[in-house]
């Protein structure tokens, strides 16, 4: 059965060309400068447990929680700034041709950073629950079982219905804003770019919760989830991808569940 899902590039062809470049030059500045302070965070926390394959190799943290979550939605802005740019762009030109002007679409991308934000309370519970265990615990069996675990779940959630309906709502900006009222106001810019925010974490929260595992501030993993992510999200057959991705992890976690010291080597 062939797919009517439009091209996620469809949003680039409504706008004119300099309205085009000016949102994407901004949205690629932001995510540069998260990035190059996220490189730096990085940097200035190497020698820090953060992740549980780094539990016994480095030194426990105490990072204090308004810290943590804003190296957190520091790491979002970098990461997932740059995918939202057909839906930035979609929803910009139906407020553009209804005279509301950019407004709208600064209350819509701010509540879909909120949504990423807010979520960043869970890595911080995983991350103070780090911070309790011993050096010892690296040579415990359940450590390497949990964390193989971990990676089988995300993996796993890579085939599930869920991923391909959020997948669909993060690929299809246009359908997203036919089927929701963007002429409310605020309130109603508000709430569809809170939902379009869900969705988008609906989609790609299995991949960035591997990072819990090799390590939240690890620049290698985390560059290539965002090549990853940011790849799905653009081709018009993501999904392929996303199985591939979700079929590899799937094999990463059985082996490390098998072969405890590879946890260690791909956290390094």
């Amino acid at each position: 059965m062939t797919s009517n899902r439009e091209t996620p590039f469809a949003a680039f062809g409504i706008l004119s060309w300099r309205v085009n470049l000016v949102v994407v030059i901004g949205l690629l500045v932001l995510s540069v400068l998260a990035w190059l302070s996220t490189i730096d965070q990085a940097i200035s926390m190497k020698g820090m447990v953060m992740g549980l394959g780094q539990i016994g190799g480095r030194a426990q943290g105490d990072m204090s929680p308004g810290i943590f979550l804003t190296m957190w939605v520091t790491m979002m802005v970098a990461m997932m700034l740059p995918t939202t740019a057909p839906i930035v762009l979609a929803h910009l030109a139906v407020t553009r041709r209804q005279g509301r002007g950019v407004y709208p679409t600064f209350v819509f991308l701010a509540a879909y950073l909120l949504v990423w934000s807010a979520i960043g309370v869970v890595p911080l519970i995983a991350y103070k629950a780090f911070a309790q265990l011993t050096s010892e615990t690296a040579q415990s069996r359940w450590l390497p079982a949990l964390a193989g675990t971990m990676l089988i779940i995300a993996g796993a959630y890579q085939f599930t219905d869920w991923k391909r309906i959020c997948f669909d709502k993060c690929q299809s900006p246009f359908a997203f804003i036919m089927t929701h009222d963007f002429g409310g106001g605020a309130l109603s810019s508000l709430r569809a770019g809170a939902l379009h925010g869900l969705f988008c974490l609906g989609c790609c929260w299995a991949l960035t919760a591997v990072l819990l595992v090799v390590g939240l501030m690890n620049l290698m993993w985390m560059a290539g989830i965002f090549a990853l992510i940011f790849v799905e999200r653009s081709w018009q057959h993501g999904l392929v991808l996303a199985k591939m991705a979700g079929i590899g992890l799937l094999l990463l976690g059985a082996m490390i569940v098998v072969r405890p010291a590879l946890l260690a080597l791909i956290s390094s």
